[in-house]
């Protein structure tokens, strides 16, 4: 049985699977010697997280996503479906849980960053309605940044 379920920054299983997506993106980029902060870790204050969420198949963590404030917008992080589970609908689930709170919170638009090898990624965000926006600080002196919006209304 599938859950979706808030917890905190700091739950251990968010941190675990957080570990697993920067191990995963330190892969994908550990070929790229231009490549700074290939792990995907830029400091997180966890006072600008507004949401974090969960998606747990039978108890098991399977999904993780987080809202950040970032001025007016909120900021999708570390949206992250484990491997195995990939392909059905938990990152469409995960997307529809922050674009509700989103909306909840009447944030103007959604925004997020993501990486240029990171493919699947990319053409999850373009099929769900997010445009290619300016890169947008902290993340411009990242040669791989890709960022995105979503206005909403």
């Amino acid at each position: 049985m599938i859950t979706i379920d808030r917890v905190g920054w700091d739950d251990a299983d968010a941190v675990r699977l957080r570990d697993a997506m920067t191990a995963e993106i330190r892969e994908m980029y550990s070929d790229d010697p231009t490549s700074q902060n290939r792990d995907g870790r830029l400091d997180i204050d966890p006072v600008s997280i507004v949401l974090t969420v969960l998606l747990r198949d039978d108890e098991r963590p399977v999904g993780h996503v987080a809202l950040r404030r970032m001025g007016e917008d909120l900021e999708i992080k570390r949206m992250y479906v484990v491997p195995e589970r990939r392909g059905g609908d938990l990152a469409d689930q995960l997307l529809a849980a922050v674009e509700h709170e989103a909306r909840t919170l009447a944030a103007p638009r959604l925004i997020l960053h993501t990486g240029d090898r990171q493919r699947a990624a990319l053409a999850f965000y373009s099929r769900h309605g997010y445009t290619p926006i300016d890169v947008y600080p902290p993340y411009e002196q990242l040669a791989y940044s890709q960022c995105f919006e979503k206005v909403l209304g």
